[in-house]
Order: structure tokens, then C-alpha cells, then sequence
């Protein structure tokens, strides 16, 4: 996946880093919350299943390794995966995921070294993958000054997310993620109506629209809510999306030149990575430009 590099070899964490780190302030830019392919046994690459299409160039299983995995768990058309036809792989984000399931949940041993442990490691692996995820919503929102006044909630639920994600391989099968997600998200609106509240005028209520191709160039949506959203193939260039809220929405092919996404809420690189923009396209702190935005026009 396009994350991060990886080394010939993994490095294992040094023991107590994790723990000592997620004693701090939780932010966005928390290593815990990042892919770290180098400590990963691959498990984007072998437990989640995709079908040859426009993002993918062949079918593979699930539980099946990919055919571009080497023997290191590196891919062997990382730089170039794009142009070989798998697009899909550049819009993957673990979240960290990867390298917890493997280095703590199976503590440093892989799938290859014992093959019995593979299907439960597979089963895990999406399960924290989700449980990262909040915790990156939760970890933005803690971030949030305006947002103060929820901040006790959302820190409990950073923690209960957070000592999930290193409790056995069990108990992360147990977890019902949807009722957990259903209990961080409130914590989560209620933090993006209190860090939206400043934006002046009348904000938008655009959550879960069907936006699929729809032409809103230069529309003023500052402030607006636009959770879960179909934004495919939108034209939103030169759109006003600052301080949006865009967790969850569907960005796939939505054009985003010269757009203005400062301050968005909750928006993540998969989304950008999924998206159309240009040198114009204004980006929240912390987020990067995606190398195939070059190209737009």
C-alpha cells in the first residue's frame, strides 16, 4: 500500500514505545495511528479479498497473498502501483492496524512462520483496522480547542478503543464494532457541531447525500456537513470547503481543483488519495498532496 516504504527487513517496536505513547495526547499524527509497513506482515496484502476491475488488475481471494507480496511482506511494484493497474492499493489506509495486529496481537510472529494462526490473524486484521480508524477520528477530535467540552468523553473513548486494539485475538473477534462505532460517532458529531459553530452564516446539511456526479463548482459549502456522503465523480472545484465535515464521505473521482479544503473535519489520505485535485487544491495541516494530483487538470 502506499503508507510507507518498507525496509527489507522488520523492525520491531521497542518494547513499552507504544504503551508510553498512548499516554500522550492522542493527535492525527500519532505514530501509533500510522501504517508502518515495515513492522506488518503484509496483511493488506494477503487476508483482505479484491476483484479484477478499473482499481485492481487481477482477482484474489481472500486469505490468498497477492501475487506482487515478496517474501520480505514488501511490494514489489510499490512505486509503480498505478500504472500496473492497481489504483485500488493507493486508497487503503490500515491506520496503523497492520503493524499492531502483528507485533502485538500475534506478538512478532507471522502467518508464514505459523501457518495455523493465519485464519484467526485474517479475521483480526479488519477488525482493528476498524478500531484504528476511530481512534484516528478520536484522536482529531481531542485536537479540536472548540470541542472542549466533549473532550472527557472522547478521551475515554480513546482509551477503551486503544486497550482493544492490544487485547487478545478473542477478544477482538467478540468486539461489536458496529454498536462501538455508533457510540464514538456521537462523541464525534458532537465535537464537529461545536468545532463548526464559528463558521458564520447558515451551514449545509448535506449528510449522506447522493452527490454521485453532481455538479456543485465554486459552491459555497463552508462549514457544511457532508458525513457519509456520495461525492463520486462530484465537480467540486474551486468549491469553499473549509471546516467541512467529510467523515465518511465517498470521494472516489471527485475533482477537487483549487478547491478550499482547509480545516476540514475528519477527512483522511484515502479520501485524498481517492480523489482528483491540483497545486490549487487547499489541504488541511497534516494531510499530503497525492503524487497522481500532479497530473490533473
Amino acid at each position: 500500500m502506499e503508507a510507507a516504504a518498507r525496509p527489507t527487513s522488520a523492525r520491531r517496536p521497542t518494547p513499552g514505545r507504544a504503551t508510553a505513547l498512548s499516554q500522550q495526547l492522542p493527535l492525527t499524527d500519532h505514530p501509533d495511528l500510522r501504517a508502518d509497513c515495515g513492522n506488518c506482515f503484509g496483511l493488506c496484502c494477503v487476508a483482505l479479498p479484491f476483484a479484477r476491475s478499473s482499481d485492481f488488475a487481477a482477482d484474489k481471494a481472500a486469505g490468498a497473498p497477492c501475487g506482487n507480496l515478496q517474501e520480505d511482506f514488501g511490494c514489489g511494484i510499490h512505486e509503480r502501483l498505478r500504472e500496473r493497474g492497481y489504483s485500488g492499493c493507493t486508497v487503503f489506509d490500515c491506520f496503523g492496524a497492520g503493524q499492531k495486529v502483528s507485533q502485538v496481537t500475534f506478538g512478532g510472529r507471522s502467518w508464514r512462520e505459523e501457518p495455523e494462526s493465519a485464519r484467526t490473524m485474517y479475521e483480526v486484521f479488519p477488525v482493528v483496522r476498524q478500531l484504528h480508524e476511530l481512534l484516528r477520528y478520536a484522536a482529531e477530535a481531542l485536537d479540536l480547542p472548540a470541542a472542549k467540552p466533549v473532550h472527557r468523553d472522547l478521551r475515554r473513548a480513546y482509551d477503551r478503543l486503544d486497550a482493544l486494539t492490544r487485547d487478545t485475538a478473542e477478544t477482538l473477534l467478540a468486539v461489536d464494532v458496529p454498536a462501538l462505532r455508533a457510540e464514538v460517532n456521537a462523541h464525534l458529531l458532537r465535537a464537529s457541531e461545536l468545532a463548526r459553530a464559528a463558521v458564520p452564516g447558515r451551514r449545509k446539511n448535506h449528510r449522506g447525500a447522493d452527490l454521485l456526479g453532481a455538479r456543485l463548482r465554486g459552491a459555497k459549502l463552508r462549514g457544511a456537513t457532508l458525513r457519509g456522503a456520495c461525492l463520486i465523480a462530484a465537480d467540486l472545484s474551486r468549491a469553499d470547503l473549509r471546516d467541512a465535515d467529510l467523515i465518511g464521505a465517498d470521494m472516489r473521482d471527485a475533482n477537487l481543483c483549487g478547491a478550499d479544503l482547509t480545516g476540514a473535519l475528519f477527512l483522511t489520505q484515502p479520501q485524498l488519495n481517492a480523489a482528483r485535485g491540483d497545486a490549487a487544491t487547499g489541504l488541511p495541516a497534516g494531510l499530503r498532496r497525492p503524487e497522481h494530483w500532479a497530473a490533473a487538470r
